[in-house]
C-alpha cells in the first residue's frame, strides 16, 4: 500500500476533528458563559532515510536530511477563556464576572465545580443555585422570603431589603476561585468544570481583589465565539479535507496506471 495514503487518512481523520470542534463552538454561539475550543494538531513520527549532517558517498556531510512524514493528528483540544461580551438584563440574579474567575458551586456528590455563568435562581428553601441543575453555590446563600430586593457589590457581597426595614442586611459573601491554568480545567457540560492535574489547585479570594475579576450585578456574559471566525475556520477545514481527499484520489489513479502497465 502506498504510504500517501495512510498520511491522507491521518488528515482526513484530524480535518473531521476540527470540523467536530468548530460545530460545537458554533452551536454554542449563544449559550451564556460559554468558552470556545480549538483544535490542537501535531506532525507524527518521520522515516528517516538520510540523516542530516551525516556523511554522503563523497566523504562530505549532507546539509539537508531525507525525512518522510507520516501524517498528523489531534492531539489536544484547548479551551479559550477570553472575555465574552457584556449583555445587560437588569435581573438581580444575573451576575457577570468582568476579568478572570469563576463561581464555585457543589455537586450532588460534594465535590466542586466551576462556572462563568451567572444566570442563578433561587431554590424552594431560598438559596441560590444553578438554573439548570439546581446546583447550589458555594458557600450557600440563603435570601429570606420577605426579601423585597437583592443588591450585589462588586466585591461579591449580597445584601438584601427585607421588608418594613429601612437599611439592607448582608445575608452573604460571594466566593471567587482562578486557575493557574484554566485551560487544564475538565469541561463536564451544563457549562461547569473540574479541577484537574493540569489546571491546578483553586486559588480563592474576593471578586475585584487579589487578581480576580469584578461581579456585574444585571448582565451576563455571553458566549466568546466569533460566528464570522469560525465560518471562516470552518472554510479552511473543508479545503483541507477537500485537498487530502485528492490525494487519496490521485494516488489510487497511480496506483491503478501501474498495475495496468505491469
Amino acid at each position: 500500500m502506498h504510504p500517501a495514503l495512510w498520511i491522507s487518512k491521518t488528515g482526513l481523520d484530524a480535518q473531521q476533528t476540527d470540523i467536530a470542534v468548530i460545530s460545537n463552538n458554533v452551536a454554542n454561539a449563544s449559550t451564556i458563559g460559554f468558552k470556545k475550543s480549538r483544535a490542537v494538531f501535531e506532525d507524527l513520527l518521520y522515516q528517516t532515510v538520510n540523516q542530516a549532517g551525516g556523511i554522503s558517498a563523497d566523504n562530505t556531510k549532507l546539509p539537508n536530511g531525507l525525512n518522510l512524514g507520516a501524517g498528523t493528528k489531534v492531539v489536544a483540544t484547548q479551551k479559550m477563556f477570553t472575555q465574552g461580551n457584556m449583555l445587560t438584563t437588569d435581573n438581580s440574579l444575573d451576575l457577570m464576572i468582568e476579568g478572570p474567575g469563576f463561581f464555585e458551586v457543589e455537586m450532588p456528590d460534594g465535590t466542586a465545580a466551576y462556572t462563568r455563568n451567572g444566570q442563578f435562581s433561587l431554590d424552594e428553601n431560598g438559596q441560590i443555585v444553578t438554573p439548570g441543575s439546581g446546583y447550589v453555590i458555594q458557600p450557600a446563600i440563603t435570601i429570606p422570603d420577605d426579601a423585597t430586593s437583592i443588591t450585589v457589590s462588586s466585591e461579591g457581597e449580597i445584601s438584601v431589603k427585607l421588608s418594613g426595614a429601612t437599611e439592607s442586611t448582608v445575608v452573604g459573601q460571594l466566593a471567587m476561585s482562578d486557575f493557574i491554568n484554566p485551560s487544564g480545567l475538565d469541561p463536564l457540560g451544563q457549562n461547569l468544570y473540574t479541577e484537574t492535574g493540569a489546571s491546578g489547585t483553586p486559588i480563592q479570594g474576593t471578586a475585584s481583589l487579589d487578581g480576580l475579576g469584578a461581579i456585574r450585578q444585571g448582565a451576563l456574559e455571553t458566549s466568546n465565539v466569533n460566528v464570522t471566525e469560525e465560518l471562516v475556520n470552518l472554510i479552511q477545514s473543508q479545503r483541507n479535507y477537500e485537498m487530502n481527499s485528492k490525494v487519496i484520489s490521485a494516488v489510487d489513479q497511480m496506483m491503478s496506471y501501474v498495475t495496468q502497465n505491469l
